[in-house]
């Protein structure tokens, strides 16, 4: 993210590319959470993969069920891509500003200054996000309990009822169950900025010829934010799929750790990366929307700004 923009408008549009690249790939966030707590599958039970537990969903309690959660989930995603963006560019400016006395022209940071910044906000916005993502993760995983149950009527599912069971088997502080977890997962975003980071100074180097206002395309920015996504996913799916089962826990199993958890898991059929193939999916999706929606915001203004600095007669500022 080399923006030169304010760190309110990078936060702003942050946070709209999150919320809409949510929305689309919802589903899919639904059916990797049922693949990551599903321990009992054998490699031949077809039900849980990402394509069947939708159809299954579908089926059995209609297509509203797909966004079991979405609300918390979409509100969790606006919370935290605001809090990230506008705690990252705050202090990539701070830091600009230290070193270089300059915040306007675009300079590149060193690869591990930007990984330390986006570490920094990222523990920042999961810290804030984190008990909307908790009550998301409840929420996605009740009805999967009645099937593991093989319930025969379908219980409903309610934000006040989740927010009540948490708060009853864990305390306030069960609203952060698993922080510590999440601690080490805040380099995620961090790779995924680096990884696009680099992504676009490739793609500067190799378009030298075009307008600094257009970098990068659609396609470059849907491209960079996939594959930083999917990069950032594979390296650490394995803390991802122990936070999840975590967070899922009931009180009547609390006594697991990240420790016994990642060993179980590695016992288990699907091993460290059962449902990384649907992750990756959804991150791929996911990010590059989100990349995407967020440059032609920024880029939206830095046109609106030039365009009306013309009309008034003052030249453009580099």
């Amino acid at each position: 993210m080399t923006s030169t923009l304010p760190p309110i408008v990078q936060a702003v549009s942050g946070a709209v590319g999150s919320a809409f690249a949510n929305g689309l790939t919802y589903p899919l966030d639904l059916a990797t959470t049922r693949l990551q707590l599903h321990r009992k599958r054998t490699r031949s039970n077809r039900l849980y993969d990402g394509i069947r537990i939708l159809v299954h969903i579908i089926r059995r309690y209609g297509l509203t069920a797909l966004y079991d959660g979405i609300m918390t989930d979409t509100g969790a995603s606006l919370v935290s891509n605001f809090c990230y963006y506008y705690v990252y560019s705050f202090l990539r400016n701070s830091v600009l500003r230290y070193r270089y006395k300059d915040t306007k022209t675009k300079i590149s940071l060193p690869v591990l200054q930007e990984l330390f910044l986006g570490f920094i906000a990222g523990v920042a916005s999961r810290a804030v996000s984190m008990p909307l993502n908790l009550i998301t993760l409840h929420l996605q995983a009740e009805r999967d309990a009645d099937d593991e149950e093989n319930s025969g009527e379908d219980q409903a599912v309610g934000l006040s009822s989740v927010v009540k069971l948490i708060y009853s088997e864990h305390g306030l502080s069960g609203f952060w169950r698993g922080f510590q977890t999440t601690i080490l997962l805040s380099v995620n975003p961090s790779i995924t900025l680096a990884v696009f980071q680099i992504y676009r100074r490739v793609v500067d180097r190799l378009s030298r010829s075009r307008s600094s206002a257009i970098k990068p395309s659609p396609k470059e920015a849907f491209i960079g934010g996939a594959m930083s996504s999917s990069i950032a996913v594979a390296i650490l799916y394995p803390l991802i799929l122990a936070k999840v089962r975590l967070q899922a826990q009931r009180k009547t199993t609390s006594t697991s750790t990240l420790g016994s958890i990642l060993l179980d898991a590695l016992k288990s059929p699907g091993g460290l990366y059962q449902g990384l193939e649907m992750q990756v999916v959804k991150g791929f999706l996911g990010q590059g929307v989100s990349f995407l929606i967020k440059e032609r915001i920024e880029q939206f203004i830095v046109e609106s700004y030039l365009r009306s600095r013309r009309k008034h007669g003052k030249p453009d500022v580099a």
